[in-house]
């Protein structure tokens, strides 16, 4: 009788329990549509709503980002293997349910538990669209409480059909498509009705992830994905053994509109980061005023440079070059010309920001501006001879100049201007290796730069848009700014959204040393003048060569008092590009032919007061006279 008590007690606890939460969450469920309101209708006047609109720095429109979204398609008019490819994808049990799967949430909650984060969703097709079409994305629990409830009553209001017809209508497939309409015209210029089973996977394969699963971004991966979806089609006796082992085998092919557009790289970056700021509905349907720093012109002529150049590299060297392009204002940052790769249809890889390329003698500015800060000047010598260092396994290291030959004493004016490797080794022992790590992490170079002589050589890698910014410290005075594109965002009634702070210059060295640096980085540049004296822009310059062992890459920095212009060219397989290529050959003639088009508003650098020009000796330091062959211009 005691057993009988105890047994009936507790299930009276633990319907008191039950009805306790009950209660507690029916008061929650009340609280929030108290609070936050759903307006259902709006499951059947969904619309596009307007484009948002790009302008560059005059004020012109340059791109805009709106939604592609085609007329909705009927369910019955859909191919029955697309409805079973996102029911094999999201939702294997969509007729079963009432709008939440109580089982996939148990599922879910007990793989998160096991693997010690969230591995696992449970979110059902009903869900995703009240989630598309009702909330915001902001992960709260309340958010998600509503998400449920709102996936009940939808549930309640509508037929499995019409939410079905609905939910595919309007999913996101990533870049402002929505719809598997819209999908399938931009994905192989058909309509979603004539799809064949490896093509719907392939659109069921991306709505988890657009960003990461979009065939025409990552068609490896989204290759993978839909391998997946097809198993679970199979599994679920959707397909049959022949249809599936067709399917799988079948490679990703797209077809994509091919549509030449203006900056399309940066366009793709700066669609994330707006995506980031205000949100993807918001970005495609709000009508809003979008303000970049992008010169247009100057956009058109570095495309025009850029490509001539490379395709006539590999006509010429039978290698497949490509690289990118870079060309900021130098004293406000902001992003004037941006090439990401030579062909976007082709590859959306993005050359400027997500290339890590080994920068070179690029990285040799650093440790001379350490070393004049500490004291040293350009007329101090030092001597280019063979040196063995020890490593710190106990290797011995022996570097080497490029040019396989040692030239004796010479100024540091001389060894930089020449990119000589062993007197910048010597240097860096001399001023230490931590001073020049911290200058460089203060540039926002990014990465484990380690404390090893070899770092003279700029055995670091980096992307373009990284050393572009760290080079334009050189032309605007020892000010680092930031290289950025957005400027400012607005609503469609004329209201500011977001802004970009304005004073953001950070001083990194003082005007006396940067000065230093600029007058002999403008050496090299004189001896390029007088090679293409006629096309040549008409201001002052300054230069930095990089190149890296066997000539994987090739890296040209040039500024002018208006314009940094950062270039690299190199194979995406960082092979060796050949014997006897250098920056000469490959990068600088973009920089010439873009510089040479561009409008220069400021003609000259600005030089700290106390600076004093004097000629001397490239070699001994010594003061001489102009008609000197071996004479240089530098400041003390």
């Amino acid at each position: 009788m005691n057993y009988l008590y105890v047994i009936q007690s507790i299930i009276r606890s633990f319907f008191y329990a039950a009805c306790l939460i009950g209660a507690l969450l029916c008061g929650a469920c009340l609280y929030i549509f108290h609070n936050h309101a759903v307006d259902f209708t709006r499951l059947e006047r969904y619309n596009s709503g307007r484009p948002s609109i790009v302008l560059d720095d005059t004020g012109r429109e340059w791109t805009r980002f709106q939604l592609d979204k085609r007329d909705p398609i009927l369910l019955q008019d859909m191919p029955t293997h697309l409805v079973n490819a996102f029911i094999a994808a999201e939702d294997w049990r969509f007729f079963d349910h009432h709008g939440i799967s109580w089982r996939g949430v148990l599922r879910s909650i007990w793989v998160n538990c096991m693997r010690g984060y969230r591995a696992q969703g449970a979110s059902t097709i009903t869900q995703q669209l009240v989630r598309l079409l009702f909330l915001d994305a902001e992960k709260t629990f309340v958010r998600k409480i509503k998400e449920q409830v709102c996936a009940l009553l939808v549930e309640q209001q509508f037929t499995k059909e019409h939410i079905l017809q609905t939910y595919l209508n309007h999913i996101y497939f990533g870049c402002g498509i929505y719809g598997v309409e819209a999908a399938s015209q931009r994905f192989w210029n058909k309509s979603a009705t004539a799809l064949e089973i490896h093509e719907s996977a392939t659109l069921a394969a991306v709505i988890c992830a657009p960003n990461r699963y979009c065939p025409l971004l990552y068609p490896l991966s989204a290759q993978r994905r839909r391998d997946i979806i097809l198993g679970s089609m199979h599994k679920l006796g959707h397909i049959t053994q022949d249809e599936y082992d067709t399917a799988r085998a079948t490679p990703l092919q797209t077809v994509p509109r091919h549509e030449k557009a203006l900056a399309p790289h940066l366009k793709e970056s700066l669609r994330m980061q707006l995506e980031g700021l205000v949100g993807k509905r918001a970005l495609y349907t709000d009508g809003l005023i979008i303000q970049t720093t992008l010169n247009s012109g100057m956009q058109q002529a570095a495309e025009a440079a850029f490509d001539a150049q490379i395709k006539k590299l590999c006509t010429e060297w039978k290698q497949p070059f490509d690289g990118g392009m870079l060309a900021i204002d130098t004293i406000t940052g902001g992003i004037k010309a941006y090439v990401g790769g030579y062909d976007f249809i082709s590859s959306k890889f993005d050359r400027v920001r997500s290339a890590e390329r080994q920068i070179g003698s690029t990285f040799k500015v650093l440790i001379y501006a350490v070393a004049m800060r500490m004291g040293k000047k350009a007329t101090d010598t030092a001597i280019d001879e063979p040196l063995t260092l020890e490593q710190s396994n106990g290797t011995l290291w022996s570097p080497r100049n490029y040019s396989r030959d040692f030239k004796g004493r010479m100024t540091l004016a001389y060894a930089l201007s020449r990119s000589n490797n062993i007197v910048a080794i010597k240097t860096l022992l001399e001023v230490g290796m931590e001073p020049v790590i911290d200058l460089a992490y203060r540039c926002h170079i990014p990465g484990d730069l380690q404390p090893y002589p070899s770092l003279a050589l700029g055995c670091i890698d980096a992307p373009l848009l990284s050393v572009v910014g760290m080079f334009n410290i050189f032309a605007n005075t020892g000010l680092y700014v930031e290289p950025h594109s957005l400027l400012w965002i607005k609503d469609c009634w004329g209201n500011k959204l977001w802004k970009r702070p304005t004073h953001t210059a950070e001083r990194i060295l003082d005007a006396r040393t940067t000065g230093q640096i600029t007058s002999i980085l403008t050496l090299g540049m004189d001896r390029l003048h007088a090679l293409y004296p006629d096309r040549w822009p008409s201001v002052e310059a300054l230069s930095k060569t990089g190149t890296t062992d066997d000539a994987r890459t090739c890296w040209f920095m040039g500024s002018t008092p208006t314009i940094t212009t950062g270039i690299y060219i190199g194979c995406d397989d960082n092979r060796s590009m050949g014997k006897n290529i250098y920056p000469i050959h490959t990068a600088f003639p973009i920089w010439l032919d873009f510089n040479s088009v561009v409008p220069h508003h400021r003609t000259q650098f600005v030089y700290d007061p106390s600076l004093k020009e004097i000629i001397i000796d490239e070699r001994t330091g010594k003061i001489t006279y102009a008609q000197d062959p071996a004479a240089i211009h530098v400041l003390v």
